[in-house]
């Protein structure tokens, strides 16, 4: 017990730790104590140092600050998500792009940017509210057709269809994509994720669906923890394992269909952070969810912070950020498994 509430307070000073960095880190380096001076300012009013210039407090207050709590905030969403996907389905790979999040986000998010379709009382949002619907369409559609062929909703015909599905959509991505070479380059960079030009008011969107989210998940630990040991001990537990796997695939796909709806494609911050949480922390998923999310937060705020300064003023896709740490880990877990 003395040893989780240390590894706790040591995952949540990194988390502070990386948000402070991701803010100060840039083309322009800015102190730390100027950080805190405008953080001051603006939420309790405190006067500013007079050697402070506007254009540092415009550049952390409305560019970095959003830019650098956005990621954590997707960063928590996608590995929350990933640690549910994983003792629901009881695989290690599994993760909520499993069942074609991903792939029906960026497909109806394609259309959105070649066809330039907006709503009239959405606007700007337009584009993430469309990705967000296409990801949930395509996990309940998963859902409704694995219900045809399997009642009870077996974790392997679950994770085939929603494969078979994600790779159908995938091959409508590709005809989207290839029809419109005019907007080649922002279909990319945009299924490939990116957390520039976010606002306070994104931020707010993605924080209350996450805590939303979070709290769903949180009231169903113990059937997960019950479910981790098999389907048959769950069952004779009193679990209802159609109506939870339902609930919280629903609640995991929501939390993933936020997070690529306004950050685009990002993947194996779902797979990394559930491993690592589960071998600090051990297996009690009141534990591991939020921990999960923590961690997670932690190593996207971290791997924005890379693609942005790695080659400044350019910044890098922070998916291929973490495909670049995510990749060996998947490629370790997987043939570790098969030993």
């Amino acid at each position: 017990m003395m040893k989780n509430k240390f590894n706790f307070f040591l995952l949540f000073a990194s988390a502070l730790v990386a948000l402070v960095l991701g803010a100060a880190i840039g083309s322009s380096e800015i102190p730390v104590g100027n950080l805190m001076s405008v953080m001051a300012n603006k939420l309790f009013e405190v006067p500013l140092p007079e050697d402070i210039s506007p254009v540092a407090v415009s550049i952390l207050w409305s560019i970095r600050l959003p830019r650098a709590v956005m990621a954590f905030l997707v960063g928590a969403a996608l590995a929350a998500s990933g640690t549910v996907m994983q003792s629901v389905l009881r695989n290690p790979l599994a993760s909520s792009y499993t069942l074609g999040v991903s792939s029906g986000a960026s497909l109806f998010a394609a259309i959105i940017i070649v066809t330039g379709f907006s709503l009239p009382l959405v606007g700007q949002y337009t584009l993430p509210l469309f990705g967000f619907l296409g990801g949930l369409a395509t996990v309940f559609l998963a859902m409704a057709l694995t219900l045809k062929f399997d009642r009870n909703l077996e974790n392997q015909t679950v994770i085939l269809v929603g494969m078979v599905l994600s790779l159908f959509v995938n091959a409508l991505l590709t005809m989207v994509t290839a029809l419109s070479s005019d907007r080649l380059s922002r279909l990319v960079f945009w299924q490939m994720g990116s957390f520039s030009g976010q606002t306070w008011t994104n931020c707010g969107l993605v924080l209350s669906i996450l805590l939303v989210g979070l709290l769903v998940l949180m009231c169903y630990s113990r059937e997960m923890d019950l479910m981790t040991f098999g389907e048959e001990q769950a069952l004779s537990a009193g679990v209802d394992l159609r109506k939870v796997k339902f609930i919280l695939i629903a609640a995991a796909s929501l939390l993933t269909g936020t997070a690529v709806s306004l950050a685009g494609v990002i993947g194996f911050v779902d797979l990394i952070a559930p491993h690592v949480v589960r071998k600090i922390f051990g297996s009690n998923h009141r534990l591991v969810v939020p921990m999960s999310a923590l961690f997670g937060g932690t190593f996207m705020t971290l791997a924005d912070m890379v693609s942005r300064t790695l080659l400044a003023p350019q910044d890098l896709p922070v998916g291929a950020v973490t495909a670049l740490i995510g990749a060996p880990f998947f490629a370790y877990i997987y043939f570790r498994r098969r030993r």
